[in-house]
């Protein structure tokens, strides 16, 4: 039972349908569709595009999509990779030649074909009731008419102000006299709802083809990139097959690589070999986490990859035989030293949202642009702000995630599902780049080991051990209660810039037939149900 004196919010509670994203806005939208008659997937839809537009710092349509369907709560997910590609004629060599040793933020070289309005027409085609042009409505209305900035965008917003000064599209879009607006300042991005109302009307080949395209690629071009018409018009994701594992006797659904899923899964199985209490607080289950996540990350460093470069790593990382050896490397009387190392990379952006409808169709979706605010470069006719994936390439010759022609990057975000007696009881996923596989363990530990309901799991600190390093994120709480502790077995403790991630999930009681959702306070969204 909640403390109702303690500061916080209620898990939403209802029985027909319910949403759950960071973004009030987009919350309300998915609800208003599906109280219109559409599904779970034109409520994501609709939900996403709207965020696209009022947490543009988060997602967008020049971004990336993974999803996660289950039909009338079936274990027959259908998992679909909106990841794109790179240019067909981009090489490591070629980016050698310029000079380069790494893909910095701001390249056109860190800007891969994007992927999210492929995976939006899609999956309406394959599995909505409700017409594209239907779908969008509400994202244009508000990008034509206006929104007003809540409090954590606008805090992302001015974070990023350096950024987007440097670009004269995002500048005349998200600066005012080159400052970053307030909280409750109106913004509008009327170039931005017209490529919405092109694809609104015309579909997938709105984006991929035509004068949008061309703008797209004369634009990344300009500024030295190998985009072409074909890389666009080629474009295309496709349904890929879920991977698992069990923990603590649930199926835990993830989608496989380019994904990180894997390694969520990873650390569940490194977890499982340990009895965990029910306290979040235990310092010997904290160790715990960090050190599997640790491990498990560097083992992501080394494998996790596009498909193609990556053949028989799921099967490797999920043996019972790897898990089982990761985890005898854990000693909870002090730090593992050397772990295998990787590149040290700050939080990223992305919005997570799940739907589930009256038909128990559930839908766990993400979308991302990587950084906050991605790349900061933006096409100037169509007002699409552009993704920074490729920065996860690696230029090193060999590495499985080395940058190449017509290639997907190792991907960060992950949506998740989890099962029980044959049916899925929840969508959920975290937020925060490369904290999402941790996030993911985390939280369902919190649910699984220490029993606790969906709103408190979200609610409770985070802490992320920086990939390759013995230095530990903490929020406050962890940092003033075991911090000192944390310390003396070997790891650095510090503040985290921001809040550590985000997260959204809805428990589906098929007993009482009710949905039972929590939204992360982290950000500006909720839960809601009707």
């Amino acid at each position: 039972m909640r403390n109702f004196e303690d500061p916080g919010r209620s898990l939403a509670v209802a029985r027909h349908g319910m949403a759950a994203t960071s973004h009030p806005a987009s919350t309300l939208t998915a609800i208003e569709i599906l109280k219109a008659g559409g599904n779970a997937i034109d409520a994501a839809v609709a939900a996403v595009a709207v965020q696209s537009v009022v947490e543009a710092g988060s997602t967008g349509i020049g971004g990336d999509c993974f999803a996660m369907i289950a039909v009338k709560g079936s274990t027959d997910i259908r998992a679909y990779n909106g990841s794109g590609r790179t240019p067909a004629a981009i090489t490591r060599e070629a980016l050698r030649a310029e000079g380069l040793t790494a893909i910095e933020r701001s390249s056109p070289h860190a800007v891969t074909v994007p992927g999210a309005v492929d995976a939006w027409c899609r999956l309406l085609t394959d599995f909505g009731r409700m017409p594209m042009a239907e779908v969008l409505q509400p994202a244009i209305a508000m990008a034509r008419e206006g929104y007003a900035l809540t409090p954590r965008v606008a805090a992302d917003l001015g974070l990023q102000r350096d950024l987007l000064a440097a670009d004269p599209s995002t500048r005349a879009t998200f600066l005012v006299k080159g400052e970053a607006p307030a909280v409750g300042c109106v913004q509008r991005q009327p170039r931005l709802a017209d490529t919405l109302a092109a694809i609104a009307r015309d579909g997938r080949d709105a984006f991929y083809r035509g004068a949008i395209a061309e703008d797209m690629v004369e634009y990344l071009r300009g500024l030295g990139g190998h985009h072409t018409l074909d890389d666009f018009s080629s474009a295309a994701g496709e349904y890929v097959t879920p991977i698992s594992t069990t923990y603590r006797g649930r199926t835990i659904y993830e989608c496989p690589p380019n994904g990180q899923g894997v390694v969520a899964l990873l650390i569940l199985n490194i977890l499982s070999h340990f009895s965990l209490s029910n306290d979040p607080y235990n310092a010997d289950d904290l160790h715990l986490l960090i050190e599997s996540t640790r491990l498990a990350y560097a083992a992501r460093d080394a494998m996790v990859a596009d498909p193609s470069a990556s053949d028989g790593v799921v099967e490797r990382m999920l043996s019972g035989t790897f898990g089982d050896r990761l985890a005898k490397a854990i000693s909870l009387d002090r730090v593992i030293e050397p772990v295998p190392s990787f590149d040290t990379v700050e939080h990223k952006d992305t919005v997570y949202l799940c739907v589930v409808d009256r038909d128990r169709n559930v839908v766990s979706f993400i979308n991302s642009i990587f950084s906050s605010y991605g790349s900061g470069l933006m096409a100037p006719r169509s007002g699409i702000l552009f993704h920074n994936r490729g920065q996860s390439f690696s230029l090193a010759s060999g590495h499985p995630n080395e940058v190449g022609p017509s290639k997907r990057p190792m991907h960060t975000i992950i949506p998740g599902m989890a099962a029980e007696g044959g049916r899925v009881v929840m969508p959920f996923g975290v937020m925060g780049g490369h904290y999402q596989a941790m996030g993911h363990a985390h939280l369902l530990s919190r649910l699984y080991d220490c029993g606790l309901d969906l709103q408190t799991a979200i609610d409770l600190p985070r802490l992320f051990p920086l990939p390759g390093t013995a230095t530990v994120e903490a929020e406050e709480a962890i940092r003033t209660r075991l911090g000192a502790e944390l310390e003396r077995r070997g790891f650095t403790i510090q503040a985290p810039r921001t809040a550590i991630g985000g997260a959204q999930a809805i428990w589906i009681d098929w007993e009482r037939g009710i949905l039972v959702g929590g939204s992360d306070p982290r950000k500006d969204g909720m839960a809601l149900g009707y």
